[in-house]
């Protein structure tokens, strides 16, 4: 298995990159927000990978951190997501919304990510979120995420709506504040 690459960034295309390892060319599938945040061709990079082997392909995954490349792994590792989906789900969101949506068992979070219907996201909270119980990041605040969303559908936003803002409330505010403060965002906008 091939868990670490580090080169020369040869080229980067849509959705992929090829680093140059002692003259070995390696191509490696990355998020579109993984591949805005690469040096510039030519230049050093290091690349954490996981290689997925199928009976027809192989094909290796890069991530910036180990971190990532573990949450890939753990997020794989649920019935019903491959690959695909698993770096569909990490190009939409960063690394900590996806173990927080989890850990505060709000699917609605995951179905930013194409392919990744309000079933999908359930049965991935379900399965994923014993596992990810001690990865959990900081969102023992104030309130819960999932709390503030059933707040925020009751007032009749839509998912798209609501995804768009609880992001970026802070979650050591009582819920009160985060429903005051999303809704004036949602207003704003």
């Amino acid at each position: 298995m091939i868990g670490r690459l580090r080169g020369m960034l040869a080229s980067s295309r849509d959705g992929s990159v090829c680093i140059d390892v002692g003259g070995v060319g390696y191509e490696v599938a990355m998020t579109p927000r993984d591949l805005a945040a690469l040096p510039g061709i030519g230049e050093e990079i290091v690349v954490h990978t996981h290689t997925h082997v199928r009976e027809d392909d192989l094909t290796l995954y890069g991530f910036p951190t180990e971190s990532d490349r573990e949450l890939f792994r753990v997020l794989i590792s649920a019935s019903g997501v491959g690959p695909k989906v698993g770096m569909a789900i990490l190009g939409s969101m960063t690394g900590d919304e996806v173990v927080r949506a989890i850990t505060q068992e709000d699917p609605d979070a995951l179905t930013v990510a194409p392919g990744v219907g309000k079933r999908g996201a359930q049965k991935i909270v379900l399965e994923l979120g014993p596992k990810l119980a001690g990865r959990e990041v900081e969102v023992m605040g104030g309130g819960s995420v999932a709390s503030v969303r059933s707040a925020l559908e009751g007032l009749g936003y839509s998912a798209a709506e609501i995804n768009a803002v609880i992001g970026s409330l802070d979650p050591d505010d009582p819920i009160q504040d985060q429903i005051k403060t999303a809704l004036q965002r949602l207003g704003a906008g």
